[in-house]
Protein backbone atom coordinates (compact mmCIF):
# COMPACT_ATOMS: atom_id res chain seq x y z
CA UNK A 1 0.00 0.00 0.00
CA UNK A 2 1.10 3.55 -0.83
CA UNK A 3 2.07 5.68 2.09
CA UNK A 4 0.75 9.32 2.41
CA UNK A 5 3.93 11.92 2.60
CA UNK A 6 4.42 13.56 5.77
CA UNK A 7 3.80 16.88 5.70
CA UNK A 8 5.43 20.08 7.19
CA UNK A 9 2.52 22.38 8.87
CA UNK A 10 2.93 26.12 9.73
CA UNK A 11 0.73 27.34 11.87
CA UNK A 12 -0.12 30.67 13.89
CA UNK A 13 -2.04 31.81 16.58
CA UNK A 14 -3.73 35.14 17.58
CA UNK A 15 -4.72 36.24 20.92
CA UNK A 16 -6.71 38.97 22.53
CA UNK A 17 -6.66 40.74 25.40
CA UNK A 18 -9.63 39.74 27.74
CA UNK A 19 -8.88 37.72 30.80
CA UNK A 20 -5.20 38.77 31.35
CA UNK A 21 -4.27 42.45 30.23
CA UNK A 22 -2.01 42.19 27.17
CA UNK A 23 -1.42 45.38 26.02
CA UNK A 24 1.81 47.63 26.37
CA UNK A 25 3.10 48.43 29.63
CA UNK A 26 1.35 51.38 31.60
CA UNK A 27 2.92 54.56 33.46
CA UNK A 28 3.91 53.63 36.97
CA UNK A 29 1.16 53.82 39.23
CA UNK A 30 -1.45 52.81 36.86
CA UNK A 31 -3.05 49.57 37.90
CA UNK A 32 -3.23 46.62 35.79
CA UNK A 33 -6.91 46.09 34.37
CA UNK A 34 -8.52 43.34 33.99
CA UNK A 35 -11.30 41.51 32.51
CA UNK A 36 -13.94 38.55 33.51
CA UNK A 37 -14.60 37.91 29.85
CA UNK A 38 -13.05 34.73 27.94
CA UNK A 39 -13.22 33.34 24.28
CA UNK A 40 -11.66 29.93 22.66
CA UNK A 41 -8.58 30.34 20.14
CA UNK A 42 -9.85 30.80 16.82
CA UNK A 43 -8.34 28.71 13.83
CA UNK A 44 -8.15 31.10 10.90
CA UNK A 45 -6.37 28.56 7.82
CA UNK A 46 -4.19 25.68 7.63
CA UNK A 47 -1.38 25.49 4.96
CA UNK A 48 0.66 21.80 4.65
CA UNK A 49 3.96 21.58 3.02
CA UNK A 50 4.95 18.01 1.64
CA UNK A 51 8.07 16.82 3.68
CA UNK A 52 11.07 16.46 1.79
CA UNK A 53 10.67 19.43 0.10
CA UNK A 54 13.61 20.05 -1.77
CA UNK A 55 15.03 23.97 -1.87
CA UNK A 56 18.48 25.68 -2.57
CA UNK A 57 19.68 22.38 -2.77
CA UNK A 58 18.73 21.30 0.64
CA UNK A 59 15.80 19.06 1.45
CA UNK A 60 13.55 21.00 4.06
CA UNK A 61 12.94 18.83 7.40
CA UNK A 62 13.84 19.05 11.04
CA UNK A 63 12.36 22.46 11.91
CA UNK A 64 13.39 22.79 15.07
CA UNK A 65 13.53 26.76 15.99
CA UNK A 66 11.82 29.81 14.75
CA UNK A 67 12.62 33.46 15.30
CA UNK A 68 10.68 36.69 13.32
CA UNK A 69 13.09 40.10 12.89
CA UNK A 70 10.82 42.75 13.68
CA UNK A 71 12.84 45.41 12.01
CA UNK A 72 12.59 44.02 8.97
CA UNK A 73 9.89 40.96 9.11
CA UNK A 74 12.00 38.12 8.10
CA UNK A 75 11.27 34.87 9.90
CA UNK A 76 14.28 32.44 10.38
CA UNK A 77 13.94 28.67 10.74
CA UNK A 78 16.58 26.12 12.14
CA UNK A 79 16.90 22.40 10.82
CA UNK A 80 17.83 19.88 13.43
CA UNK A 81 19.88 18.51 10.57
CA UNK A 82 22.90 17.56 12.03
CA UNK A 83 24.87 17.14 9.04
CA UNK A 84 22.88 13.80 8.32
CA UNK A 85 20.59 14.76 5.08
CA UNK A 86 22.59 18.40 4.04
CA UNK A 87 24.75 20.63 6.00
CA UNK A 88 23.72 22.25 9.52
CA UNK A 89 21.67 25.24 7.99
CA UNK A 90 18.73 27.78 8.85
CA UNK A 91 15.78 29.12 6.50
CA UNK A 92 14.93 32.72 5.72
CA UNK A 93 11.49 33.04 4.89
CA UNK A 94 8.57 35.33 4.76
CA UNK A 95 4.81 34.69 6.40
CA UNK A 96 2.00 36.78 4.96
CA UNK A 97 -1.32 37.02 7.43
CA UNK A 98 -2.81 39.73 5.55
CA UNK A 99 -4.78 37.84 3.12
CA UNK A 100 -6.01 35.56 5.36
CA UNK A 101 -4.69 31.99 4.35
CA UNK A 102 -1.20 32.53 5.28
CA UNK A 103 1.21 32.62 2.87
CA UNK A 104 4.43 31.21 3.60
CA UNK A 105 8.01 31.40 1.31
CA UNK A 106 11.31 30.35 1.61
CA UNK A 107 13.38 32.91 0.83
CA UNK A 108 16.93 31.56 1.63
CA UNK A 109 19.32 28.69 3.09
CA UNK A 110 22.47 29.38 4.69
CA UNK A 111 24.85 26.97 5.89
CA UNK A 112 26.04 26.94 9.31
CA UNK A 113 30.05 27.78 9.74
CA UNK A 114 32.62 26.79 11.84
CA UNK A 115 35.37 28.82 13.21
CA UNK A 116 37.33 28.37 10.35
CA UNK A 117 35.09 28.79 7.77
CA UNK A 118 34.09 25.11 7.09
CA UNK A 119 30.90 23.38 6.98
CA UNK A 120 29.91 21.25 10.39
CA UNK A 121 31.02 17.31 10.15
CA UNK A 122 28.47 14.68 10.67
CA UNK A 123 28.51 12.47 13.70
CA UNK A 124 30.37 9.62 11.90
CA UNK A 125 33.19 11.81 9.76
CA UNK A 126 33.63 13.91 12.88
CA UNK A 127 34.23 10.78 15.40
CA UNK A 128 36.00 8.99 11.82
CA UNK A 129 38.70 11.48 11.88
CA UNK A 130 39.31 12.38 15.33
CA UNK A 131 40.50 15.32 16.67
CA UNK A 132 43.86 15.95 18.11
CA UNK A 133 43.69 20.01 19.29
CA UNK A 134 42.40 20.79 23.21
CA UNK A 135 38.79 20.51 24.23
CA UNK A 136 37.42 23.84 23.55
CA UNK A 137 39.10 23.80 19.50
CA UNK A 138 37.70 20.48 19.47
CA UNK A 139 33.60 21.34 20.64
CA UNK A 140 33.30 24.93 18.09
CA UNK A 141 34.68 22.26 15.17
CA UNK A 142 32.66 18.87 16.38
CA UNK A 143 29.41 18.26 15.16
CA UNK A 144 26.44 19.71 16.19
CA UNK A 145 22.78 19.60 16.73
CA UNK A 146 21.00 23.08 16.02
CA UNK A 147 17.85 23.26 17.94
CA UNK A 148 17.30 26.94 18.43
CA UNK A 149 17.41 30.17 16.77
CA UNK A 150 17.09 34.31 18.09
CA UNK A 151 17.85 37.32 16.22
CA UNK A 152 19.96 39.70 18.08
CA UNK A 153 18.05 42.57 19.07
CA UNK A 154 21.02 44.86 18.93
CA UNK A 155 22.99 44.01 16.10
CA UNK A 156 20.70 41.49 14.14
CA UNK A 157 22.86 38.60 13.97
CA UNK A 158 21.65 34.89 14.32
CA UNK A 159 22.71 33.49 17.58
CA UNK A 160 21.50 29.65 17.86
CA UNK A 161 21.99 26.98 20.44
CA UNK A 162 22.86 23.25 19.88
CA UNK A 163 22.81 20.38 22.37
CA UNK A 164 26.08 18.66 22.41
CA UNK A 165 26.40 15.17 22.91
CA UNK A 166 27.06 12.46 25.03
CA UNK A 167 28.03 9.35 23.35
CA UNK A 168 29.59 6.69 25.91
CA UNK A 169 29.94 3.68 23.62
CA UNK A 170 32.07 3.02 21.02
CA UNK A 171 32.86 5.71 19.38
CA UNK A 172 32.92 7.62 22.36
CA UNK A 173 32.27 11.43 22.29
CA UNK A 174 31.27 14.10 24.61
CA UNK A 175 30.63 17.65 23.29
CA UNK A 176 29.25 20.60 25.69
CA UNK A 177 26.22 22.04 24.30
CA UNK A 178 26.28 25.94 23.18
CA UNK A 179 24.89 29.07 22.21
CA UNK A 180 26.86 30.62 19.08
CA UNK A 181 26.67 33.37 16.81
CA UNK A 182 26.37 33.44 13.33
CA UNK A 183 26.49 36.00 10.66
CA UNK A 184 23.11 36.33 8.95
CA UNK A 185 24.95 34.45 5.79
CA UNK A 186 25.85 31.49 8.41
CA UNK A 187 29.72 32.87 9.16
CA UNK A 188 30.70 32.22 12.96
CA UNK A 189 30.72 35.26 15.20
CA UNK A 190 31.09 34.11 18.56
CA UNK A 191 30.28 31.97 21.09
CA UNK A 192 28.31 32.52 24.19
CA UNK A 193 30.21 31.08 27.48
CA UNK A 194 28.69 28.16 29.00
CA UNK A 195 27.25 28.44 32.82
CA UNK A 196 29.80 25.86 34.28
CA UNK A 197 27.20 23.16 35.54
CA UNK A 198 26.06 22.73 31.67
CA UNK A 199 29.41 21.21 30.73
CA UNK A 200 29.55 17.96 29.35
CA UNK A 201 31.68 15.51 32.04
CA UNK A 202 32.77 11.69 31.28
CA UNK A 203 31.11 10.91 34.88
CA UNK A 204 27.44 11.31 36.03
CA UNK A 205 27.79 14.91 35.79
CA UNK A 206 26.31 17.43 33.19
CA UNK A 207 23.70 17.50 30.55
CA UNK A 208 22.27 14.19 29.34
CA UNK A 209 22.02 12.92 25.57
CA UNK A 210 20.06 14.54 23.91
CA UNK A 211 18.59 17.16 26.81
CA UNK A 212 21.25 19.77 26.36
CA UNK A 213 20.19 23.13 25.60
CA UNK A 214 16.65 22.99 23.76
CA UNK A 215 15.61 26.47 24.31
CA UNK A 216 16.95 30.34 24.58
CA UNK A 217 15.72 33.51 24.09
CA UNK A 218 16.94 36.96 23.99
CA UNK A 219 15.89 39.56 27.11
CA UNK A 220 15.61 42.92 28.16
CA UNK A 221 16.09 44.54 24.91
CA UNK A 222 18.90 42.21 24.32
CA UNK A 223 20.51 42.53 27.63
CA UNK A 224 20.21 39.20 28.76
CA UNK A 225 20.09 35.65 27.60
CA UNK A 226 18.00 33.21 29.34
CA UNK A 227 18.10 29.45 28.02
CA UNK A 228 16.35 26.36 29.52
CA UNK A 229 17.51 23.11 29.46
CA UNK A 230 15.14 20.12 27.80
CA UNK A 231 15.50 17.62 31.10
CA UNK A 232 17.38 17.35 34.21
CA UNK A 233 21.46 16.78 34.70
CA UNK A 234 22.42 14.14 35.50
CA UNK A 235 23.43 15.19 39.04
CA UNK A 236 19.66 16.83 39.68
CA UNK A 237 17.85 13.85 39.27
CA UNK A 238 15.67 11.19 37.14
CA UNK A 239 13.70 12.43 33.65
CA UNK A 240 10.42 12.71 34.24
CA UNK A 241 8.14 10.11 34.51
CA UNK A 242 4.12 8.69 34.03
CA UNK A 243 3.76 10.15 37.24
CA UNK A 244 6.57 12.34 38.55
CA UNK A 245 7.85 15.52 37.27
CA UNK A 246 11.93 16.39 37.15
CA UNK A 247 13.49 19.89 37.62
CA UNK A 248 15.47 21.75 34.94
CA UNK A 249 17.45 24.27 34.97
CA UNK A 250 17.18 27.92 33.33
CA UNK A 251 19.63 30.42 33.33
CA UNK A 252 19.80 34.14 32.97
CA UNK A 253 23.23 35.51 30.99
CA UNK A 254 24.50 38.90 30.36
CA UNK A 255 25.59 39.40 26.91
CA UNK A 256 28.97 38.36 28.03
CA UNK A 257 27.72 35.09 29.17
CA UNK A 258 28.31 36.12 33.53
CA UNK A 259 25.98 34.05 34.60
CA UNK A 260 22.94 36.00 36.11
CA UNK A 261 20.92 34.01 38.27
CA UNK A 262 19.92 30.19 37.67
CA UNK A 263 16.35 28.69 38.85
CA UNK A 264 15.00 25.00 38.95
CA UNK A 265 12.34 24.98 36.23
CA UNK A 266 9.25 22.12 37.27
CA UNK A 267 9.05 19.96 34.29
CA UNK A 268 5.05 18.11 34.44
CA UNK A 269 5.13 14.42 34.48
CA UNK A 270 4.59 12.55 31.46
CA UNK A 271 1.59 11.08 31.56
CA UNK A 272 1.80 8.05 29.82
CA UNK A 273 4.88 5.66 29.26
CA UNK A 274 6.60 5.35 27.47
CA UNK A 275 7.41 8.78 26.83
CA UNK A 276 9.24 12.09 27.43
CA UNK A 277 8.77 15.53 28.49
CA UNK A 278 10.85 18.57 28.40
CA UNK A 279 11.16 22.23 27.69
CA UNK A 280 11.03 22.68 23.75
CA UNK A 281 11.20 26.59 23.94
CA UNK A 282 11.78 29.35 26.06
CA UNK A 283 10.36 33.21 24.76
CA UNK A 284 10.68 36.61 26.77
CA UNK A 285 7.84 38.71 26.88
CA UNK A 286 9.30 42.04 25.44
CA UNK A 287 6.92 44.00 27.58
CA UNK A 288 7.57 42.80 31.04
CA UNK A 289 10.66 42.23 32.15
CA UNK A 290 11.01 38.85 33.88
CA UNK A 291 7.79 36.91 32.15
CA UNK A 292 8.47 33.72 30.16
CA UNK A 293 6.53 31.40 28.18
CA UNK A 294 7.92 28.35 28.51
CA UNK A 295 6.63 25.39 25.97
CA UNK A 296 6.43 22.17 27.01
CA UNK A 297 6.26 19.16 24.31
CA UNK A 298 5.20 15.27 25.38
CA UNK A 299 5.67 12.56 23.45
CA UNK A 300 3.96 8.96 24.09
CA UNK A 301 4.72 6.41 21.98
CA UNK A 302 1.43 5.03 20.60
CA UNK A 303 -0.20 7.97 21.22
CA UNK A 304 0.96 11.21 19.81
CA UNK A 305 2.26 14.64 21.44
CA UNK A 306 1.01 17.18 23.65
CA UNK A 307 1.91 20.54 23.51
CA UNK A 308 1.34 22.88 26.97
CA UNK A 309 2.30 26.63 27.12
CA UNK A 310 3.21 28.18 30.71
CA UNK A 311 3.80 31.55 32.20
CA UNK A 312 6.72 31.93 34.17
CA UNK A 313 7.82 34.99 36.13
CA UNK A 314 11.43 35.47 37.20
CA UNK A 315 11.83 36.29 41.06
CA UNK A 316 12.63 40.15 41.02
CA UNK A 317 16.42 41.01 41.98
CA UNK A 318 16.25 41.50 45.66
CA UNK A 319 13.22 39.06 46.38
CA UNK A 320 15.32 36.16 48.16
CA UNK A 321 13.85 35.20 51.69
CA UNK A 322 10.38 36.27 50.24
CA UNK A 323 8.97 33.46 49.26
CA UNK A 324 10.55 33.75 45.57
CA UNK A 325 12.27 30.86 43.81
CA UNK A 326 16.09 29.83 44.42
CA UNK A 327 18.60 30.33 42.76
CA UNK A 328 20.05 27.79 42.42
CA UNK A 329 23.10 28.61 40.44
CA UNK A 330 25.93 27.56 43.52
CA UNK A 331 23.74 24.69 44.14
CA UNK A 332 25.68 21.13 43.12
CA UNK A 333 22.79 18.96 42.77
CA UNK A 334 19.15 19.48 42.46
CA UNK A 335 18.68 15.99 44.10
CA UNK A 336 20.96 16.08 46.69
CA UNK A 337 18.33 17.39 49.56
CA UNK A 338 19.38 20.40 49.78
CA UNK A 339 16.37 23.06 49.96
CA UNK A 340 15.05 24.29 46.66
CA UNK A 341 12.14 26.13 46.17
CA UNK A 342 11.13 25.52 41.98
CA UNK A 343 9.72 28.46 39.83
CA UNK A 344 5.95 28.39 40.33
CA UNK A 345 4.09 28.28 36.43
CA UNK A 346 0.59 28.89 35.18
CA UNK A 347 -1.04 26.58 32.38
CA UNK A 348 -1.94 29.31 29.86
CA UNK A 349 -2.66 26.93 27.11
CA UNK A 350 -3.07 23.12 26.14
CA UNK A 351 -3.33 22.39 22.45
CA UNK A 352 -5.19 19.85 23.12
CA UNK A 353 -7.75 22.23 23.35
CA UNK A 354 -7.83 23.77 20.16
CA UNK A 355 -8.52 20.45 18.57
CA UNK A 356 -5.55 20.19 16.80
CA UNK A 357 -3.00 17.58 16.12
CA UNK A 358 0.44 19.72 16.61
CA UNK A 359 3.43 17.30 16.06
CA UNK A 360 6.07 17.67 17.84
CA UNK A 361 6.46 21.87 18.91
CA UNK A 362 9.60 23.01 18.98
CA UNK A 363 10.05 26.59 18.11
CA UNK A 364 7.88 29.64 19.27
CA UNK A 365 8.34 33.88 18.31
CA UNK A 366 6.18 36.65 18.50
CA UNK A 367 4.77 37.17 14.69
CA UNK A 368 3.34 41.08 13.99
CA UNK A 369 0.77 42.86 15.75
CA UNK A 370 -2.48 42.50 13.91
CA UNK A 371 -5.16 45.00 12.47
CA UNK A 372 -7.17 44.04 14.87
CA UNK A 373 -4.53 45.05 17.69
CA UNK A 374 -3.89 41.53 19.03
CA UNK A 375 -0.07 40.19 18.67
CA UNK A 376 0.95 36.89 17.09
CA UNK A 377 2.69 33.52 17.92
CA UNK A 378 4.46 31.59 15.26
CA UNK A 379 4.89 27.95 16.67
CA UNK A 380 7.34 25.58 14.17
CA UNK A 381 7.28 21.73 14.56
CA UNK A 382 9.69 18.92 13.77
CA UNK A 383 8.82 16.31 11.55
CA UNK A 384 12.27 14.82 11.97
CA UNK A 385 12.84 14.21 8.58
CA UNK A 386 9.81 11.43 8.59
CA UNK A 387 12.52 8.63 8.70
CA UNK A 388 12.87 9.17 12.48
CA UNK A 389 9.52 9.09 13.14
CA UNK A 390 8.39 7.97 16.39
CA UNK A 391 5.21 5.40 16.10
CA UNK A 392 1.97 6.76 16.77
CA UNK A 393 3.39 10.63 16.83
CA UNK A 394 1.93 12.36 13.79
CA UNK A 395 5.32 14.23 11.82
CA UNK A 396 4.51 17.52 11.12
CA UNK A 397 6.51 21.11 11.27
CA UNK A 398 4.29 23.43 12.05
CA UNK A 399 4.13 27.30 13.34
CA UNK A 400 1.53 29.22 15.05
CA UNK A 401 1.30 32.89 15.91
CA UNK A 402 -0.36 34.84 18.46
CA UNK A 403 -1.09 38.50 18.85
CA UNK A 404 -2.03 41.02 21.70
CA UNK A 405 -4.88 43.24 21.59
CA UNK A 406 -4.23 46.53 23.39
CA UNK A 407 -6.05 47.17 26.28
CA UNK A 408 -7.25 50.39 27.92
CA UNK A 409 -4.82 50.70 30.82
CA UNK A 410 -3.75 47.36 30.82
CA UNK A 411 0.13 46.78 31.07
CA UNK A 412 1.80 43.60 28.97
CA UNK A 413 1.67 41.04 31.57
CA UNK A 414 0.66 37.34 32.03
CA UNK A 415 1.73 36.67 28.08
CA UNK A 416 1.22 32.90 28.67
CA UNK A 417 -1.85 32.80 31.32
CA UNK A 418 -3.62 35.24 28.52
CA UNK A 419 -3.22 32.18 25.90
CA UNK A 420 -5.10 30.15 27.04
CA UNK A 421 -8.44 32.63 27.94
CA UNK A 422 -7.50 35.43 26.10
CA UNK A 423 -6.86 33.61 22.32
CA UNK A 424 -8.82 34.89 19.62
CA UNK A 425 -7.67 32.78 16.77
CA UNK A 426 -4.92 30.20 15.55
CA UNK A 427 -3.75 30.38 11.99
CA UNK A 428 -2.24 27.24 10.88
CA UNK A 429 -0.36 27.36 7.30
CA UNK A 430 -0.02 24.62 4.68
CA UNK A 431 0.64 24.46 0.98
CA UNK A 432 1.43 21.92 -1.40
Amino acid sequence: MRQRPRLLLVSALALATLSVPLGPAVPPGSAEVTTTATAAPRLLGVTTIASGLRYAGTTVGGLSGIDRDPRTGAYYLISDDRSEVGPARFYSATIDLSAGAPDVRLTGASVLLRDDGAAYPSLSAWTASGCQQGAPVCDRRATVDPEDVRVDPRSGDLWWSQEGDRQTGTPRFLSDPSIRRALPDGTFAGQLRLPEALHVAAGPYGPRANLGLEAFTFADCGREVTSVLEGPLLQDGPEPTATNGALVRLSVQNRGGALQAQYAYPLDPVGGAPGANGVAAVLADPARPGRYLVLERTVVVGQGTRIRIYGVDLPAPGSAGSGAATDVAGVESLASGLPVRPLSKELLLDLADLGVQPGIVEGITWGPALPTGERSLVMVADDNFAARAIPGVAQVSQVHRRRRRRGSGGRAGRVLSGLRRSARGWLTLRAG
